[in-house]
């Protein structure tokens, strides 16, 4: 089993700035991609950024240039620093880890985290 946790969420202003972590554990025998993913207040969820084993990236059109992900393999962990927010920017966050376990398919799974609200506001 795999267990994903956020952390870093907040009250921030317009133009401040935030970081995201998301720690990942368990019986993991690899991770092929963690994300981050965002639910603005009454639309479903989007993409805001993902990383592979690999180091490649993916970011969503409105973030670019203002976000940036990064990760820690040795830790499991994922981070996004966001910079610039906006108020659009306000939702909750959620971190996906795209993962393989220790058993005898390996077989890829998707863990969520349970969410970390960034609410960006005067």
């Amino acid at each position: 089993q795999v267990q994903t946790v956020e952390s870093g969420g907040g009250l921030v202003q317009p133009g401040g700035s935030l970081r995201l972590s998301c720690a990942a554990s368990g019986r993991i025998f690899s991770i092929d991609a963690m994300g981050w993913y965002r639910q603005l207040p009454g639309k479903q969820r989007e993409l805001v950024a993902r990383i592979t084993s690999g180091g490649s990236t993916n970011y969503a059109d409105s973030v670019k240039g203002r976000f940036t992900i990064s990760r820690d393999s040795a830790k499991n962990t994922v981070y996004l620093q966001m910079n610039s927010l906006k108020p659009e920017d306000t939702a909750v966050y959620y971190c996906r880890a795209d993962v393989r376990l220790v058993d005898n398919t390996l077989i890829l799974r998707e863990s969520w985290g349970q969410g970390t609200l960034v609410t960006v506001s005067e």
